[in-house]
């Protein structure tokens, strides 16, 4: 890949990430071997060291998104150790209320639920009697039956004097033995003291960790990347940069969720509108699955609290406008919430970390994977990660382009094209992209790769994706004829802004109206190929074109496929190589047309316009788009041609006539 191209590369697909690494094909890799073993030994050490790993992971997490505030209360002035310490004890009290205020929530709702059954028998027996009945509500009714039956029945009374005693069952009868207070505290102290140390450690790794901050990373540059410290230190930088915007800004969107959802909640009269809110603020970090949970929960409460059905209508519209609200406006806006991982990558992220590490793994899914596209995209042994995890393409637009045109899948292709020219021009998407894309076939073609069939699917493959965009080069073309028309009635003299940025040029290209062009391929379909995608080019600047494949060259009736009245003949080639024959057909079409332009075009790779090489007769050579477009439209005239001259040597009748005239001489 040139240096041009990458430049082109970066300016159109870098993000507010900073600069995507652009990947491209090559011949031959280096064996994945070791990276996949490393892999599987760290998803063993993970899985078997969770007890430890995981308070950790949370403390590393927990470090990135408190550092910004850490390192703010610093500028303001505060010593190191009380701005940590004030960060850390406010960041926790902030999460151990809040947890205590969900579990209250939780807790009464719990209590309430056996108010809520008759009315969830009621409208179960409603979908009955309205001819919706099925095996599955009968069976569900019947369950619901059941359990109210159950919780009537809890505490039985006694029977009363007179009336018919029924038999009695059997009293399950449990012996308690005395136990001591030390034992019975250890009973209700021991279930906690697994999580309120795992909090324990987390803080003390918190704390620590801010402190120790500058030392870690000096460290872990020392550890894993002393010899390449630039490197290094842009992964640190970006990994916590990613990781912390991530988690602000994902809290940021959930907050402008929950509190809404909490007032709206209220206002229709849903019990417990608080722990709605909450629990979405928390389920939302939890990506695809957590949102469904959260909208569920109330939908299901409202379902059981109400006895008609307005206020799971009113629910649904609440969590409606939310969603609308939060995906098309609060998420754009806060454009830095981006992680740079595709929607499927964080998909089965959640699936491995969720089996991984359960819960809490879920949680944690997305910042981790974050930190192992970035750990791809700096060490070349685990590029794969970033390959995989990664939201920018893979592969070259080029790239993409060659590859849907040994697919034959001009639908994809068009619509790549399309995402290209909704902010550039179609000699742009050409110069940069479906030129260099016909350059990878011809590659292929020189090495013995791309069969003759192959080249067949290209070409037609290629056409079909210059007639899908003709739409668009009407459009393109109408635009110039206004800018026109706008041009010649503006005063004299004043100067023009250029129509078209692309490929360096600061001119625009000319006007063609009232111009002719034959375009014609070289050697091969690819070149047919090419010389289509140069037509459409012209026929936007105005002029009629006409195209023809390589293929009707030798036959002497197909010249009279170029119109007489044409101003210009190209000629394209992909190969380099092929000056010679090029050569060989300009000087046929100039004996022929000698009144017309003739010229060719040799693509190359490069996009920035270099010497082309001297073809002889021809009138000019090109070797951009470009450049093409420019010199086949041009007003200059043709070079004259001279007549070959033929030198007829006049034959002796014998040797002895030979033998004199050397004597003679």
């Amino acid at each position: 890949m040139s240096s041009s191209d990458a430049k082109i590369t970066e300016a159109e697909l870098e993000s507010d990430l900073g600069p995507r690494r652009v990947y491209s094909t090559s011949p031959s890799s280096p064996s994945r071997m070791p990276a996949f073993a490393s892999v599987l030994a760290v998803i063993a050490i993970l899985y078997f060291g969770k007890d430890v790993l995981l308070p950790l992971a949370i403390a590393v997490l927990l470090t990135f998104a408190l550092a910004p505030i850490s390192s703010r209360l610093r500028k303001l002035g505060m010593p190191r150790i009380a701005a940590v310490i004030v960060t850390v004890v406010i960041a926790f009290l902030v999460l151990v209320l809040f947890g205590l205020v969900v579990a209250g929530h939780v807790a009464e709702v719990a209590q309430n639920l056996p108010a809520y059954q008759g009315n969830i028998i009621a409208k179960i027996r409603s979908l009955q009697e309205s001819g919706t009945d099925s095996g599955i509500v009968r069976r569900l009714t019947s369950v619901v039956e059941s359990v109210g039956r159950e919780l009537s029945n809890a505490d039985e009374r006694p029977v009363a004097p007179g009336t018919a005693s029924r038999p009695r069952e059997p009293v399950l009868v449990e012996i308690f033995a005395p136990s001591r207070p030390i034992e019975t505290l250890t009973s209700l102290i021991g279930p906690l003291l697994g999580p309120i140390a795992s909090l324990g450690l987390i803080i003390v790794v918190v704390i620590f960790m801010l402190l120790e901050r500058e030392e870690l990373r000096d460290r872990f540059i020392r550890l894993v990347g002393y010899g390449d410290l630039h490197r290094t230190t842009e992964a640190i930088q970006e990994a916590g940069s990613r990781v912390a915007r991530y988690l602000l800004m994902q809290l940021v969107v959930n907050c402008a969720y929950g509190v809404p959802l909490a007032l709206g909640l209220w206002a229709v009269g849903i019990p417990n509108p608080a722990l709605w809110g909450m629990l979405a603020i928390v389920l939302r970090f939890v990506p695809y699955i957590g949102p469904v949970i959260a909208t569920v929960l109330p939908l299901f409460l409202a379902f059981a609290v109400d006895p008609g059905w307005s206020l799971v209508l009113w629910v649904g519209a609440i969590f409606l406008v939310l969603e609308l609200t939060s995906n098309n406006v609060i998420e754009p806006w806060l454009y830095g919430s981006r992680t740079g991982l595709s929607p499927l990558a964080i998909i089965v992220a959640a699936i491995f970390w969720a089996w991984l590490w359960g819960p809490v793994g879920l949680v944690l899914s997305t910042p981790l994977t974050v930190c192992l596209a970035v750990l791809g995209r700096y060490v070349p042994q685990f590029e794969f990660l970033e390959v995989v995890f990664g939201s920018d393409p893979v592969l070259d637009p080029k790239e993409r382009l060659y590859q849907r045109l040994l697919a034959g899948d001009p639908d994809e292709a068009t619509d790549y094209a399309e995402e290209f020219l909704e902010e550039d021009y179609l000699e742009d998407y050409y110069g940069k992209v479906a030129i260099p894309a016909l350059l990878l076939a011809e590659k292929d073609r020189r090495r013995g790769v791309l069969t003759a069939e192959q080249m067949e699917q290209v070409f037609g493959t290629a056409i079909t994706l210059v007639s899908n965009l003709a739409e668009i080069a009407e459009e393109e073309e109408q635009e110039e004829e206004e800018e026109e028309e706008q041009k010649e009635t503006e005063a004299a003299g004043r100067p023009s802004t250029p129509l078209k940025g692309g490929n360096g040029d600061e001119s625009e290209l000319p006007d063609g109206r009232g111009k002719t062009v034959f375009c014609v391929g070289g050697r091969g379909p690819l070149d047919d190929a090419s010389a289509a995608m140069l037509a459409q080019i012209l026929q936007v600047q105005g002029a009629e074109v006409v195209a023809a494949r390589h293929s009707d060259i030798p036959n002497r009736r197909a010249m009279s496929l170029v119109p007489k009245q044409s101003n210009a003949i190209v000629v394209c080639f992909l190969n380099e190589d092929s000056a010679r024959h090029a050569t060989i057909l300009v000087r046929r079409f100039k004996r022929i047309y000698p009144t017309i332009r003739v010229g060719a075009v040799l693509w190359v790779e490069n996009q920035e316009e270099r010497q082309p090489p001297a073809l002889g007769e021809a009138d000019f050579v090109a070797t951009t788009l470009t450049s093409a477009a420019r010199e086949a439209l041009a007003d200059a005239p043709p070079s004259l041609v001279t007549p070959a001259r033929k030198i007829r040597t006049r034959r002796s009748s014998n040797k002895t006539g030979i033998a004199a005239a050397h004597s003679g001489i």
